[in-house]
């Protein structure tokens, strides 16, 4: 469902709209207000145990948030995305801001998670959004693949499964097995 309005929507209209009904969450989309689609209980769980692991690497270097939403450009256009995570270091966002905002600046790390209806290759073209918007990592989690493909914005993207190890140099000190994350969300695997 979209919201329907005369007109295109303004950054300033979407930020001031009002909350939308129960669970949903908008995002703005070529002046247009998108719902996202609510998080089912998988989603829920992989979405806080990854939160939990990148806030205990930062520490106190910067904000780990679920569904915070931030306010970029997208082919010239406002565009105001939530995803379903997000690290922002005190290096970019300065560690006093404190407001009830959108994240004003594009964070280091987006993290998108596929949900039922949605396909890799959308999440891999929104990931190719944020990285021209100025984020500097996009990470899309394959749930039913139990997988994490990172984005990056100067070399192809790379997939992670299984045993394999996520690194970074830009995350200096996080590293974490694919598997790991998905057992300690207990998240079932299918069976073959």
């Amino acid at each position: 469902m979209v919201l329907k309005f005369k007109e295109q929507l303004t950054l300033e209209e979407f930020l001031n709209l009002p909350s939308g009904e129960g669970d949903i969450t908008y995002e703005l989309v070529d002046g247009q207000a998108i719902p996202k689609m609510s998080p089912k209980f998988f989603h829920a769980k992989f979405t806080f145990i990854i939160c939990n692991l990148i806030k205990q690497w930062c520490g106190d270097k910067g904000e780990v948030c679920p569904e915070w939403s931030i306010t970029l450009t997208r082919n010239g256009r406002n565009w105001v995305p939530t995803p379903d995570s997000l690290y922002v270091s005190y290096e970019r966002l300065p560690q006093n801001w404190n407001e009830n905002e959108a994240c004003p600046i594009p964070p280091e790390l987006v993290i998108e998670i596929i949900s039922p209806g949605q396909t890799f290759g959308q999440m891999a073209l929104k990931a190719k959004d944020y990285l021209n918007a100025g984020v500097l990592r996009v990470w899309v989690v394959d749930i039913e693949a139990r997988s994490i493909t990172v984005f990056y914005p100067d070399a192809a993207p790379e997939t992670y499964m299984g045993d394999k190890v996520i690194t970074d140099s830009l995350f200096e000190g996080l590293e974490f097995s694919i598997e790991a994350v998905f057992k300690k969300a207990k998240i079932p695997q299918k069976d073959d």
